[in-house]
């Protein structure tokens, strides 16, 4: 499978997904299209980057179920939800599950494509930060036990000295083991190892 950013298209109307289709794709982006929201998820793998373009109501799972579904499975692709007048408090409802955007019918063909453009641009944003958050994992699993306990001594602002009366060792053996962890995590300052090990809240949630 293209590990490009593609525009999944979930919609049951024939005429709809192939108006859909064609308009995304002469803004350049690959497309993938499917008539049930079961479809898709038959031959969805997480991991692959792109935006789920999906309309609300349909026979059998709705795609808010949809998105409920992905939600449940750890998926953190960007959704934008297409709706009727009717639907739009399960729109709204859909933004609140964590839905990128929903668009009510009819819409202008040039909004949707901002909508998608900000879509990708989201999952980039997250593929980033979630990449940077493993590769800090890995970093952080390269500490031996005397430096983690180091690290978190560190990290909660204390002196070497300080530091070396706590464990029971010289302020030597945890300039050492200082500089190991530094170098293992591959941060330059006590700040910039803070905001490695400590992430904000709102991007650890996002990983």
């Amino acid at each position: 499978m293209t590990d490009c950013p593609t525009v999944f298209i979930v919609d049951d109307d024939p005429g709809v997904r192939e108006g859909l289709s064609r308009l995304v794709r002469s803004a350049g982006y690959p497309v993938e299209c499917f008539e049930t929201a079961a479809a898709f998820l038959e031959t969805w793998r997480d991991g692959r980057p792109g935006c789920l373009v999906t309309d609300i109501r349909m026979p059998g799972m709705s795609g808010l179920e949809l998105q409920e579904r992905m939600r449940a499975q750890g998926s953190s692709i960007p959704t934008i939800v297409l709706t009727g007048f009717g639907d739009v408090p399960g729109a709204v409802r859909a933004l609140k599950g964590g839905a990128l955007d929903f668009l009510q019918k009819p819409f202008e063909p040039d909004v949707l494509l901002v909508r998608i453009a900000e879509a990708l641009r989201e999952d980039a944003r997250t593929r980033e930060a979630s990449a940077q958050a493993a590769e800090i994992r890995s970093r952080l699993t390269k500490l031996t036990p005397r430096e983690r306990e180091v690290m978190a001594h560190v990290i909660d602002g204390k002196a070497n000295k300080v530091i070396a009366l706590e464990l029971g060792i010289s302020e030597r053996t945890v300039e050492l083991h200082r500089g190991r962890v530094m170098r293992k995590v591959g941060a330059r300052s006590v700040a910039q190892l803070i905001r490695q090990v400590q992430p904000p809240a709102d991007a650890a949630e996002r990983d």
